[in-house]
């Protein structure tokens, strides 16, 4: 029954007064590359370069004149505030949305373009959140979820209204990026309602899967912590009403990881020319990873490009991952021996295969430690190869491919090393970018520790990754987390990580 009213409303819903009908893209590229039929939804053709503009347009739709006149409000980082300030200025609506001090600008500036006013506030939704409840309270405002609301999840159920529409001809699976579940359980709850054979699945980021653990324990449940390099779905609990709807009417949740993301947005645009932001490309990425579990051939499978609100500056870290993503290139720690022609000696075991990089800083006068990268074949079955040729040619080889430290930062460090042998615990943070980031970290710090490593890089996102090399006390060493927790940052203590020994110790 739940089933047959969300189809009725999303039959009824109003969102063409603000929203789109959004085409649905072949990939001749992608469809020829794994031997099925693959289509994209173009939900990035939105005039939000987003699909939220439909769940927020039709829950304004329902509010009576008294509701309207208050205002709206919302909690967000990106995209159901820009959907939700768009449909406040079609309407006459006075909006107002608090954001995270670390949103994107890029966000924030199309939130205030739309017209509506914004509210920074928290390093983190929850503190966002808890801010709009107090402006609730204070001025009445009307608020409009982004997920966890009938009218919301018919709004975005549109989608799946559209997909069967457009694409009369056989669908053997569809799937959908899943945040907090409002676009997964409207497009599921439509698709399922009328060709149930078709398969529908989730995907997720592995580092904010809330509906895969909601789905295994039997209820919602809340994750300690998200990852935040697809902030467009860093949910940390799956919304009430959309698991309803999910918990009976998916086929699977799909996890993928920030490389298979990463290789997933060069594919969007290598086939349509369009630049996701990595939420939007998270279930393509889900797509292909089920081609490659299943070995299905010959099916049609379609993927929603949910958005395209990213910020330039991180199309550069999003490049660097790619082929990590496609796992077309391997990083190898390899030991060579310390004499000329040694390189040259290396690439002859390699084969004929690209070098596609190569760190090395004298260190030792009989063997030195290489970076390297190199490209080989995806399925991980040549990778295998390459190690087993060095180390039949009695190179010692270390695998760092999967080594998220090696990957964000010795390989930009690599080499460098202390002149003499000291003591330090190596920690890798995330920094919410906003100013005064940095001082709180180093004010939360006891004053007889010395920082003898820091190394940052901007992504373009709303965290900055950060490495801290730490001198400190014997004494202080089993009470330093005591310090980080107090910070609020998130951490990981890296300091028996085989990149960092081989390349930084």
């Amino acid at each position: 029954m739940l089933l047959e009213d969300i189809v009725k409303k999303i039959l009824q819903a109003r969102v063409y007064e603000a929203a789109r009908e959004t085409p649905i893209s072949p990939t001749p590229s992608l469809s020829k590359r794994f031997s099925n039929q693959i289509l994209i939804k173009r939900e990035d053709l939105q005039p939000v370069f987003s699909f939220k503009i439909r769940g927020a347009y039709n829950k304004m739709a329902q509010l009576d004149e008294a509701q309207k006149a208050k205002g709206v409000i919302a909690a967000s980082a990106g995209n159901h505030a820009q959907g939700l300030a768009m449909a406040a200025r079609q309407m006459g609506v006075k909006a107002v949305i608090v954001m995270p001090r670390v949103t994107p600008e890029i966000k924030v500036q199309a939130v205030r373009g739309w017209g509506a006013r914004v509210v920074l506030k928290g390093d983190a939704f929850g503190e966002a959140l808890a801010h709009a409840k107090e402006l609730i309270d204070e001025h009445g405002y009307t608020y409009i979820p982004p997920y966890d609301d009938n009218d919301v999840i018919a709004g975005q159920g549109t989608v799946g209204m559209e997909i069967l529409r457009q694409h009369s001809g056989p669908l053997d699976a569809v799937f959908v990026p899943v945040g907090g579940g409002g676009l997964l359980a409207g497009v599921a709850a439509y698709i399922k309602y009328l060709r149930p054979e078709t398969k529908v699945f989730g995907v997720e980021a592995e580092d904010s899967a809330c509906l895969k653990a909601a789905l295994e324990a039997g209820e919602r449940v809340t994750l300690d912590q998200v990852g935040v390099f697809a902030e467009g779905v860093a949910v940390a609990q799956i919304g009430e009403a959309p698991f309803e709807i999910l918990r009976h009417h998916v086929d699977g949740v799909i996890t993928v990881n920030t490389d298979e993301m990463c290789a997933a947005v060069k594919d969007i645009f290598d086939d349509t020319r369009a630049v996701s932001e990595t939420s939007g490309a998270l279930s393509l990425a889900g797509l292909k990873k089920y081609i490659q579990q299943t070995q299905v051939r010959d099916q049609t499978l379609l993927c929603i490009n949910s958005g395209a609100n990213i910020n330039f500056d991180r199309l550069q870290h999003v490049a660097e991952r790619t082929e990590l993503g496609e796992q077309r290139e391997a990083i190898l720690a390899v030991q060579i021996p310390e004499r000329p022609g040694s390189f040259k000696q290396f690439c002859r075991v390699i084969g004929r295969r690209m070098v596609t990089e190569f760190n090395y800083r004298y260190a030792d006068p009989d063997g030195a430690h290489i970076f390297v990268g190199v490209q080989v074949k995806p399925g991980g079955e040549d990778r295998a190869e390459v190690i087993r040729r060095l180390r039949e040619a009695d190179y010692p080889v270390e695998d760092l491919t999967d080594n998220e430290l090696a990957k964000l930062h010795i390989r930009h460090l690599g080499g460098g090393r202390p002149r003499e042998r000291f003591e330090e615990e190596v920690y890798r943070f995330e920094f919410p970018e906003r100013p005064g980031a940095l001082m709180n970290f180093l004010t939360h710090l006891p004053a007889d520790w010395n920082i003898s490593l820091f190394h940052y890089r901007n992504h373009g996102a709303a965290y900055g990754r950060v490495l801290v090399g730490l001198q400190m006390p014997n004494g202080d060493r089993a009470h330093a987390e005591k310090h980080f927790d107090r910070i609020g940052y998130r951490y990981w203590k890296e300091t028996d990580n085989t990149a960092y020994r081989l390349f930084m110790a």
